[in-house]
């Protein structure tokens, strides 16, 4: 159970409720099935506490996905290694499923945790996971090195679109923040395990 309640439908005004009336059909159309705990888009009850921030977030998240330009199997596989890193329980869940929708297989899924040495992703792909590690991490640590490898795979536009869907993906924290738990999209099925890097030591001052 979140931290706090959503705001429920007899509450909500009309676009909230609007949002409400479609956002599940969205949710079964990206991963192909029905959520198995809740409803799939408690994040959403959330964010109707304040009801234009949501439509916004909403309008942001529409216009980065339908960004044109970049393989829609790498943009599902850096947005769910991002959400990894950030360990937001509904988003890992929701990524996997997303993932296997899309048509990444179970063995992939498995090995996204140890991608680099994997011969099941090609060099864009690990590349552009390099970058996601890098971006995702806080701060954020995209060394000359990762740039330059990650642009000798992906043009400028594309570079835009991946790092638009890393800083969406920077908004999974509101989810994690409230412990907004899983809906079960994966249930029964292989679910990648949050990855979150381990802090820096700390330094004596």
């Amino acid at each position: 159970m979140a931290r706090i309640a959503g705001v429920r439908k007899s509450d909500a005004g009309l676009l909230v409720r609007l949002t409400y009336r479609f956002g599940p059909r969205v949710m079964k159309k990206l991963t192909g099935r029905d959520p198995q705990t809740g409803n799939g888009i408690e994040p959403m009850e959330i964010w109707a506490h304040q009801p234009k921030m949501m439509i916004g977030m909403g309008r942001f998240n529409q216009a980065v996905r339908k960004g044109k330009g970049v393989d829609e199997r790498i943009k599902n596989l850096v947005e769910l290694k991002g959400a990894q890193m950030i360990g937001c329980e509904f988003c890992v869940d929701l990524g996997s499923q997303i993932c296997r929708n899309s048509g990444v297989s179970d063995e992939e899924l498995l090995a996204l945790a140890r991608y680099q040495s994997s011969d099941l992703f090609s060099d864009p792909e690990k590349a552009a996971l390099d970058y996601a590690v890098a971006v995702m991490r806080t701060p954020v640590e995209v060394s000359d090195e990762v740039f330059d490898r990650v642009r000798s795979h992906f043009d400028d536009p594309q570079l835009v679109g991946i790092t638009a869907l890393l800083a969406l993906v920077n908004l999974d924290r509101f989810n994690a923040a409230f412990g907004i738990p899983a809906a079960g999209f994966s249930d029964g099925m292989v679910c990648v395990t949050p990855d979150r890097p381990q802090p820096s030591p700390a330094t004596s001052g």
